[in-house]
């Protein structure tokens, strides 16, 4: 059965990017029969704001977004995270990191500095060789190398893919397989646990898909990147994986792809101005 989801972060209102996102999803699994799940991504509790939650689920029911059992939390999953943390760290994967994003920062900034990947600058591996003991105020670091190393090498990597069935550039495509050069020379060394020692989004991401029975993952084009490091996640912790499809984002007159600042595109805003949900479906193209 086809399993949907949509994973709002609780720190802003939903706008017309997300309720696009959201009725893609939401539209293919019921027309599939299947499940649509919503998820609350509430580990980052410095952003999340107090009732945003409960306004995310009513901006969602006005337009028509109906879903399927308990709305999941990821902060009641913490013992699920550190346990797949645990794995990898018992496997020799993953490595303490003491560099603040300034210390990144700086060093991109420098003669032959690093590549941009899914996290924004490529960390150069500052800590990789150094044997932090893991502890408060440090990181936790995939080691991207040893990664591939231990799935059989960039051969075996390389012949690693998943199925691509987006309505954005890569709608044709199909299926996609994953480039291990591109993982070690752009993605890096990505960061699984948060100096604070908060889940990061990779991890927490392929561990709650892979609970929750997800088939079908529906999100934004700007995570195209990011999902090449799910599907190495996925194999490293023997997780199912699901079918993506990456769609196109919503942008405004201007070109730019809308954030939770855009509060005149906000949902609640406009069901405030008088508009319809089959306007909202209209303004997107859905009607």
């Amino acid at each position: 059965m086809l399993t949907d989801r949509f994973a709002p972060s609780p720190t802003g209102a939903l706008h017309l990017g997300h309720a696009f996102s959201a009725l893609l999803g939401h539209d293919a699994a019921r027309a599939a029969g299947g499940r649509y799940l919503l998820r609350m991504e509430d580990l980052d509790r410095g952003r999340v704001r107090p009732g945003c939650a409960e306004a995310i689920c009513r901006d969602l029911a006005w337009i028509g977004i109906h879903w399927d059992g308990p709305v999941l939390a990821q902060s009641t999953r913490r013992p699920a995270y550190a346990a797949a943390l645990d794995r990898l760290g018992r496997a020799g994967l993953t490595y303490a990191c003491a560099c603040s994003r300034k210390d990144i920062a700086e060093a991109a900034a420098a003669p032959h500095g690093g590549a941009h990947g899914p996290d924004g600058v490529r960390y150069p591996g500052t800590c990789r060789t150094k044997g932090l003991a893991p502890g408060p105020g440090l990181a936790m670091r995939l080691d991207m190398a040893s990664a591939i190393s231990a799935l059989g090498g960039t051969q075996a990597v390389a012949s690693l893919g998943f199925t691509e069935l987006g309505a954005g550039p890569h709608a044709e495509s199909g299926r996609i397989t994953l480039d291990p050069a591109w993982l070690v020379e752009v993605a890096g060394d990505p960061v699984l646990a948060r100096r604070d020692g908060t889940p990061a989004y990779h991890l927490a991401v392929v561990v709650d898909d892979a609970a929750q029975g997800v088939s079908m993952v529906t999100r934004g084009e700007d995570l195209f990147a990011a999902t090449a490091i799910h599907r190495l996640l996925q194999a490293l912790l023997d997780l199912p994986v699901p079918s993506y499809r990456h769609h196109k984002l919503i942008c405004d007159e201007a070109g730019r792809r809308l954030a939770k600042r855009d509060d005149a595109r906000a949902l609640s805003s406009l069901r405030e101005g008088g508009a319809t949900p089959a306007d909202v479906r209209a303004m997107m193209g859905l009607d």
